[in-house]
């Protein structure tokens, strides 16, 4: 949607500068009489191509956010645009066809990623098989995922005779068949030893930059930051940080740095760290000062320094004359 200003300019709408644009975003789960909010109020931008990561901890929301992207499960409330799809508004029909076509998913467990009884190769076969590619194109297409994964000498094994990591790096294989222009992973290295990890991840950041697939991983692992762009972190169903890597010459060595970002939502909302504010003894209420180039966060003032003591119930005693 672009728009026309007075002076003839336009203007694009926000959600169609990103790949992924979700602001104010809720969902709410009920379960007999409860209901479970399980994202509240959240914000989150994705640039075409990029190569992010969403931590949390458990219970934060960010395998319901993933469900989202995936097509899996619709907001309650917010907007959402995948894409340049409002998710809130697709039929069953087009998450049918977005599931199919416009992104791949990575699961956590290897079990539900592949086929026991098929082959490698098989296994990145079935998906462009279902979609109408003939058999030899289908192979063939196989043959050049499991090459860029770094598996062609085991395309004919079958996943009992793979490691974790060679799984995984199937799976992603698999999710690429219909060549999506987002893929999407759930834990993917949480049940893999350092070394089957470094592989999938060397991978994803190659496909990454090859392909230029936007990816999105969802991890607990804080480590992740070392090896995405861009981290955001879920906090109590809302994003909460960003840290963002950068890579700087130091000593005559290369090292990666990271700056860390607060982040500040539509409507102003910020969430301070929680060590932040046991240090300072922040609780309910905070003190905001502006303070030239920057906004100071302070705790809130005792009642005797407000001029009244504690003992005095209801108002300060110059508002009570009023």
């Amino acid at each position: 949607m672009t728009a026309v200003l007075a002076d003839g300019a336009t203007a694009t709408a926000p959600w169609q500068r990103f790949y992924i644009f979700c602001e104010d975003l809720f969902k709410i789960y009920k379960i007999a009489d409860l209901e479970v909010v399980a994202l509240r109020g959240l914000d989150l931008r994705v640039e075409p191509g990029e190569f992010m990561a969403i931590v949390g901890a458990s219970g934060s929301g960010k395998s319901t956010l993933l469900n989202i992207l995936a097509g899996l499960d619709i907001p309650s409330a917010g907007r959402c645009y995948i894409g340049g799809r409002d998710v809130l508004a697709m039929s069953e029909a087009e998450l049918i066809a977005y599931r199919r076509g416009q992104v791949g998913f990575v699961w956590q467990q290897t079990g539900r990623n592949l086929i026991p009884y098929l082959s490698a190769r098989e296994n990145v076969a079935v998906p462009l098989t279902l979609s109408g590619v003939g058999r030899g194109k289908a192979r063939a297409r196989a043959g050049e995922l499991l090459e860029a994964v770094g598996l062609t000498p085991r395309m004919d094994h079958r996943p009992e005779q793979l490691s974790g990591g060679e799984q995984q790096r199937v799976a992603i294989a698999v999710a690429l068949a219909n060549e999506p222009p987002l893929l999407l992973a759930d834990e993917p290295t949480g049940e893999l030893d350092s070394i089957g990890a470094d592989d999938v991840f060397r991978v994803l950041a190659d496909l990454n930059d090859r392909m230029k697939v936007t990816i999105v991983i969802v991890t607990h692992d804080d480590a992740i930051a070392e090896r995405v762009n861009r981290v955001v972190t879920i906090r109590d169903g809302r994003t909460a940080v960003e840290s963002f890597r950068r890579i700087e010459l130091h000593a005559g060595r290369i090292e990666a740095r990271h700056d860390d970002f607060a982040v500040v939502d539509n409507t102003g909302r910020l969430q301070i760290p929680r060590a932040m504010l046991e240090q300072l003894a922040i609780h309910d209420r905070a003190r905001l000062d502006f303070a030239g180039d920057r906004v100071e966060v302070r705790p809130e003032p005792q009642r005797e320094e407000r001029g009244f003591p504690h003992n005095v119930p209801g108002f300060p005693p110059e508002e009570r004359r009023a």
